[in-house]
């Protein structure tokens, strides 16, 4: 079995206040043997956040040995006063050998009626000794603005679709000059997952977006699916992921952290499942199985 889980960490800052990288990691194990970590919000160099997050990938590194850590921070500032770099965005953790890294930067659309931040969706191609070359994509899109959110929501749809068009129609076959060089040739595949935080309920546009389908060279239908709504059809509704316990945000629990599986994941999904009992973040992991 392949395991994967998303969580949005708020910087690894639970509901007591705690900032800790380190119950995050212990959490994550309590849940599963997992193979891939995929962390959204995710801090380096914000000292004056609540908590004082220190350098969070570099925490996360020494608490995941045997892991290769893959961080695309969204937000990346200078502090002139310190010279120091502040960051702040996803992170990818596996022990499955890896091939292709990219971290796309999603939209930012004007929208003066909000705050707002820029958004990242950090994408890592493995090899997966069960279900091949797998590329798992993991993002946080925008809370505030439904504009930026929506953009956002179809430029993902976009690199799924460009994603899938590669691995049908790749580029020529590599040359000799190629190999050591940009050029060499690159691991494409219609397998894929895409998880993290959307910010948003199963019921607003966009998340109708990321579902849209549209065809391969040759016809076939491609699309992704709510890894939820696979297991469980439409009879039981999202686990909550957001507000079970702080209601800042808003008075009602919501389904906001989703996965999403390409169609030919689908028959081989066995497993998710929401803990709804953690407070060591705002947010509740969401846990994949594969097989």
């Amino acid at each position: 079995m392949t395991q994967l889980i998303t969580w949005n960490t708020q910087w690894c800052r639970g509901l007591d206040g705690l900032v800790s990288p380190r119950r995050i990691v212990d959490h994550a194990r309590s849940m599963a043997d997992f193979d891939v970590l995929c962390l959204q919000e995710i801090a380096q160099g914000f000292d004056t956040m609540p908590g004082a997050p220190g350098d969070q990938p570099a925490e996360l590194a020494a608490l995941l040995p045997g892991f290769q850590l893959f961080f695309g921070p969204a937000v990346h500032e200078f502090d002139a006063c310190t010279g120091r770099a502040q960051r702040f965005g996803n992170l990818i953790a596996t022990r499955l050998p890896v091939s292709r890294v990219q971290h796309h930067l999603l939209p930012w659309p004007a929208d003066p009626a909000v705050g707002s931040m820029p958004r990242m969706c950090t994408s890592v191609t493995l090899q997966c000794p069960e279900l091949g070359p797998l590329r798992v994509m993991t993002t946080h899109l925008e809370y505030y603005s439904a504009l930026q959110r929506t953009a956002q929501a179809g430029a993902l749809h976009a690199l799924h679709m460009e994603a899938c068009l590669q691995a049908a129609s790749p580029p020529r076959p590599e040359l000799p000059d190629d190999l050591g060089t940009p050029f060499q040739p690159k691991l494409h595949t219609t397998q894929a997952l895409l998880c993290g935080d959307f910010n948003m309920p199963p019921t607003d546009p966009a998340y109708a977006r990321l579902l849209q389908p549209f065809p391969l060279p040759d016809g076939t239908p491609q699309r992704m699916h709510d890894a939820w709504r696979v297991l469980h059809g439409e009879s039981l509704p999202h686990a909550p992921t957001f507000r079970l316990f702080d209601r800042r945000y808003g008075p009602d629990p919501i389904a906001c952290d989703f996965v999403f599986l390409s169609g030919c994941l689908a028959p081989r999904l066995r497993r998710i499942e929401v803990d709804g009992a953690t407070q060591v973040s705002d947010h509740q992991p969401v846990l994949v199985e594969l097989g």
